[in-house]
């Protein structure tokens, strides 16, 4: 269980640092998408947004099961596959002391996170918790006129829930909330400070909300921001979300309505009001109040900025191949020096009794890789470890023990261990030109420089 949990630790600990890149790309290239769509299509930039932002949670999550997986801990589940640890390594010191840190901190880095998620979810329990108080009968009082007038408006925005509205006293502006009974709250100054035919056009708004369920969404999205809120890349995408939310609920206001202007008019009139909502719920005033009354007094077309397009393109390009690059030379290096220390003997074997129809076979730890273990990386502990390794005729690797220690037990049954539940077949040796069951000698070596 100790061992299983470790992983999990380790596997968490990587999947939050790699979306630290993994985040970055991400926003470029929406960034680059966006450019291209132009501010006038509110709904392909807010589906684009919102892929983005799902696009963020899955590549964790995705790089965690796959550190989880059977094949992905056999051959690569260590910390320190990042990193050569075998003889013959020509790699900077300072990346591999860094990479070290990494590994020997990862259970602080998973548990500064968790400590921060913790809060973040008691701070949006208490966001779900002020709705319910306000959503309370005691705290909001219902309204005829209104609510025959929302009955009204779910008709025109073919809205198949019942809408229910209410009035609170002590709020500072309209919201919506509700998932399954959507609910409309409006404050009591702007109920009788503020115009019918204003109040209305305000209404409208919320009820778009309620038709695109954005209510359940934008929990979705605060989720989303919890358990990455380390990335400024995925704040700024969240917030192109909300921008264009607020945008497109304007427009199905405008459309159904037919009075673009008189909704302009009073969102001008809503910028008088101070509004202390929080982000779990939608509200009439989000987003950039003088862009969207500019939206909807004359509609906006912009060109695409090919200046700023070619930019980030550059930049996207410029990453992805600094990533490309790192894995080929990650991958040669694993190549070169993560193979055994027998087996450039056993390739020479190879050559020599080749006449005879002898071959040696040939393990490659590349494929075959150890995990460092967390205690021995902690003590430092180093060494050379030989085995007598049994390979079938198949390439399968059946038995593994060892002959010669490194002096230190977790080090030898580490390879051992991998050796035995390695996926990948070894090169099958040949007797007299056919191939057989051989026992063959190997050696590991376990060095940080």
């Amino acid at each position: 269980m100790s061992q299983f949990f470790q992983q999990a630790v380790n596997a968490l600990g990587w999947a939050l640092l790699h979306f630290v890149w993994q985040g970055l790309l991400t926003a470029l290239l929406l960034a680059v998408v966006l450019n291209f769509i132009g501010s006038a299509q509110a709904r392909a930039r807010y589906a684009t947004a919102y892929i983005a932002l799902i696009a963020c949670i899955c590549l964790p999550v995705r790089e965690f099961f796959m550190r989880m997986s059977e094949k992905y801990t056999s051959n690569d589940g260590s910390a320190l596959s990042e990193i050569p640890i075998q003889l013959g390594l020509d790699s900077s010191p300072v990346w591999i002391d860094f990479s070290v840190w990494l590994e020997m901190h990862l259970s602080d880095v998973v548990m500064v996170w968790m400590i921060c998620v913790a809060v973040l979810v008691m701070r949006m329990c208490i966001g779900l918790l002020w709705i319910a108080v306000y959503t309370h009968p005691k705290r909001s009082k219902p309204n005829l006129f209104w609510q025959t007038r929302i009955n009204q408006m779910s008709q025109q925005f073919h809205i198949r829930s019942r809408v229910i509205f209410r009035v609170v006293d002590d709020l500072s502006g309209p919201v919506t909330v509700g998932v399954v009974r959507p609910m409309i709250l409006l404050p009591g100054a702007m109920l009788t400070g503020m115009p019918v035919d204003l109040l209305e056009m305000l209404v409208a708004h919320e009820m778009g909300h309620i038709k695109r369920h954005d209510y359940l969404l934008n929990l979705i999205q605060t989720a989303i921001e919890t358990l990455l809120f380390y990335h400024p890349a995925v704040w700024w995408i969240s917030k192109q979300i909300r921008i264009e939310r607020e945008e497109i609920a304007d427009e199905i206001a405008a459309r159904v309505t037919g009075e673009p202007r008189r909704l302009a008019l009073a969102l001008s009139e809503l910028a008088n009001f101070q509004f202390t909502t929080p982000q779990l719920a939608q509200a009439a005033h989000g987003g950039n109040l003088m862009s969207r009354i500019k939206r909807l007094v004359k509609s906006e077309v912009r060109t695409v900025n090919w200046k700023a397009t070619f930019l980030i393109l550059g930049l996207v390009s410029s990453s992805l191949t600094l990533f490309a690059h790192a894995n080929v030379s990650s991958a040669n290096a694993t190549k070169e020096t993560g193979t055994a220390k027998d087996t450039s003997a056993a390739k020479q074997l190879y050559r020599d009794d080749e006449k005879k129809g002898d071959k040696k076979p040939v393990i490659d730890f590349a494929q075959c890789r150890p995990m460092y273990p967390r205690e021995s990386l902690n003590k430092k502990e180093t060494g050379r470890v030989q085995l007598a390794v049994l390979i079938g005729a198949d390439g399968e690797i059946l038995n593994a023990k060892v002959e010669r220690s490194t002096g230190h037990r977790m080090l030898d049954n580490a390879v051992v261990d991998a050796l035995k539940t390695c996926k990948e077949k070894a090169i099958p040796g040949k007797i007299n030109g056919e191939y057989a069951q051989i026992w063959t000698k190997v050696q590991f070596v376990w060095k940080l420089e």
